[in-house]
């Protein structure tokens, strides 16, 4: 089965890997990229963890802050209760979203509600000096929300005619791939998005090279389109954006493209703490 994103006449060869990793595991999460190594070569992307539990083992993922950053949460099965500074809070359910621009400054949690495997993934997305110290915004999206172009979901940005209802904070696309055995499709990124990668949950395929489940792979720096082919049932992550021109700055859970920025979104988060701290939903 052979598909494309929509663009037609003569298509030039497919990107080339230039890095893979397998991560780090801890536990039930493994952490495939941090702003630190290849944050650096795909920025906006600048952190992505997949986690993959079958029990109770994540449990609770205590109250914690960011700021200078976006998140968006994929839940690709499984069920999670969330919280945030933002005054959100609801239960995620397989398939669904969260999106959060964290700014100046945000604290939140999750927490499984059921005995019951729990997988997917978060991303870390650097924002531009405009939208890094403005007001946190929580946006919780069920899969009946996300549009489809294809075999993909399309989580951030537009594929073809097809547009996510997410405003993505500069110009780039976040895809949820689910290929059958066999099914090959052919991405072909806006003009402009020269960083690109994919990661893959489960299954096999091929795109330039062979990826396998929980394999990171970066491409080549180009505006050249991606041919995947599927050897087995697979999902994952496909991203492409135009490359973040700032300097990754960062603190523990926060990136900025500044010390000043910085040192604004830390003042935040500590203000923030403090007004969990008067509810109790923080110790002091």
């Amino acid at each position: 089965m052979e598909r494309s994103n929509g663009r037609r006449g003569q298509n030039p060869p497919g990107r080339r890997i230039v890095r893979r990793t397998r991560g780090q595991q801890h536990g039930s999460i493994t952490r495939l990229m941090c702003p630190g190594d290849l944050g650096e070569l795909v920025k906006p992307y600048v952190f992505l963890d997949f986690f993959d539990d079958d029990s109770l083992q994540m449990g609770e993922l205590p109250f914690h802050p960011h700021s200078g950053i976006a998140t968006l949460t994929y839940l690709i099965e499984g069920e999670l209760r969330y919280e945030d500074s933002t005054g959100a809070s609801g239960v995620l359910a397989p398939g669904s979203v969260e999106w959060i621009r964290a700014g100046a400054g945000v604290w939140h949690t999750a927490r499984q509600t059921k005995r019951q495997r729990v997988r997917g993934c978060q991303v870390w997305i650097a924002l531009p000096p405009e939208l890094e110290t403005a007001p946190a915004r929580s946006i919780y999206l069920g899969p009946e929300d996300l549009p489809r172009c294809g075999p993909a979901l399309v989580l951030l940005g537009s594929v073809g005619e097809v547009c996510s209802p997410l405003l993505a904070p500069s110009s780039m696309n976040y895809l949820a791939l689910r290929l059958q055995a066999g099914e090959a499709w052919r991405y072909e990124p806006p003009t402009g998005h020269s960083v690109a990668w994919l990661a893959v949950s489960s299954g096999t395929l091929s795109a330039s090279g062979k990826i396998c489940a929980g394999e990171m792979v970066v491409f080549e720096e180009s505006g050249q389109s991606i041919d995947l082919r599927a050897q087995s049932d697979t999902v994952c992550i496909l991203a492409s954006a135009a490359k973040h021109p700032h300097d990754l700055v960062t603190g523990y859970y926060s990136v900025h493209t500044s010390e000043d920025a910085l040192r604004f979104g830390e003042a935040g988060i500590r203000a923030i703490a403090q007004q969990l701290r008067d509810v109790g939903r923080l110790s002091r």
